[in-house]
């Protein structure tokens, strides 16, 4: 994954959030101080919760807008938010990763295929919820290829 996508600034660490809305306003509101997308893109992403959980499993949520978003965003880019004490996302599922995406035109596939390859190994998710600093989780999605 490339740097723009997922810049230092991108990445949030020991958050604590209250609430799955709360969570998901605050993976979107990276990706618009970021300017990858217009600050519509956050309401997006929450009917886009309401429709279908973005819940993946693994402690792992990976927030993003619905198919209608598409104008509202401007480039690819990910947004990262690491919340040990984790948030619930309802039906007992605890997210601990929220993983917001923007993909314009056909990148959110790349970008997505990337992060579940990462996220598929549980070894991998220990060390996303236990990283220190931002360098740690990029070092960690670059390793994927």
């Amino acid at each position: 994954m490339t740097n723009n996508i997922l810049a230092k600034e991108n990445i949030r660490l020991n958050t604590t959030v209250g609430s799955k809305e709360e969570a998901i306003r605050l993976t979107g509101s990276i990706l618009v101080e970021r300017g990858y997308v217009d600050a519509n893109y956050i309401e997006k992403m929450l009917e886009r919760e309401e429709l279908t959980s973005t819940y993946m499993g693994n402690f792992v949520a990976i927030p993003h807008g619905t198919e209608d978003s598409k104008e509202f965003v401007k480039e690819s880019g990910i947004s990262f938010i690491q919340v040990p004490q984790g948030v619930d996302f309802g039906g007992g599922n605890i997210v601990k990763l929220l993983i917001g995406i923007a993909g314009k035109n056909n990148e959110h596939l790349d970008i997505l295929s990337n992060i579940a390859i990462v996220c598929s190994e549980e070894e991998n998710i220990e060390k996303l919820v236990n990283a220190t600093t931002a360098d740690e989780i990029i070092a960690i999605f670059e390793g994927v290829n």
